[in-house]
């Protein structure tokens, strides 16, 4: 399916909120959780789900829900996630990826590491808005949300990961260069607040956790 049909199903309001709601969780979702959090059928949110998956924005898989194994824990459940896959439309086309992989390319080839992530916490300052600091951790959390980071607390809701890299593209061919801006620009972004970043890679994460600083705990 091509990115303009995939794009134009999220226009329907229920298939927005289902896509919105599984991409959000950073987790397996069944049916039943979804139809209850758009508000619709199990069957209509079913059908939705379905189509979100045949687009690619959406991938499926199965397992039991109950978190039980062996007889009597029930059949394995259908359920979605969002997927790693990338959709983007641009008219007239354009492409960034491969001039942002060469401008990568040619800058790790000159060793510039330290003159990128020196722009790069400079561009995160200038994202920090007039008050100049983004203050706590709720306020970086809706700057990175904004960014497209699709950020989560953990369990304690002290820590905050990232379920999206930005960079994904550029970052899976120079790992150390992007991974290293990436962190320069959050570092930009939370001086003068009570966050601190620090590199944290997870697998299917953003490779940077954000968190209280030690210096402004209680």
């Amino acid at each position: 399916m091509e990115d303009i049909d995939a794009i134009a199903l999220l226009q329907d309001p229920v298939r927005r909120r289902l896509y919105e709601f599984v991409a959000a969780q950073g987790r397996d979702v069944g049916r039943n959780e979804a139809a209850e959090a758009a508000g619709v059928a199990r069957t209509l949110a079913a059908f939705h789900l379905d189509k979100l998956v045949g687009a690619g924005l959406l991938e499926a898989g199965s397992r039991r829900l109950t978190g039980r194994s062996g007889p009597g824990a029930g059949r394995p459940a259908k359920v979605y996630r969002a997927s790693a896959a990338e959709r983007a439309v641009s008219a007239p086309a354009r492409d960034y990826r491969t001039a942002a992989g060469l401008l990568a390319e040619a800058a790790e080839m000159a060793g510039l590491d330290m003159e990128v992530q020196d722009a790069a916490r400079r561009k995160g300052r200038s994202l920090r808005g007039p008050s100049g600091s983004c203050g706590d951790l709720d306020g970086v959390e809706g700057v990175l949300a904004a960014r497209g980071y699709g950020p989560v607390r953990d369990e304690d809701g002290g820590v905050v990961r990232m379920r999206n890299c930005p960079f994904r593209a550029v970052a899976e061919q120079f790992p150390p260069l992007v991974c290293g801006l990436n962190l320069a620009l959050l570092e930009g972004l939370v001086e003068g607040s009570e966050v601190r970043v620090r590199m944290d890679p997870l697998p299917g994460w953003c490779c940077v956790a954000a968190e209280k600083s030690k210096n402004n705990e209680d």
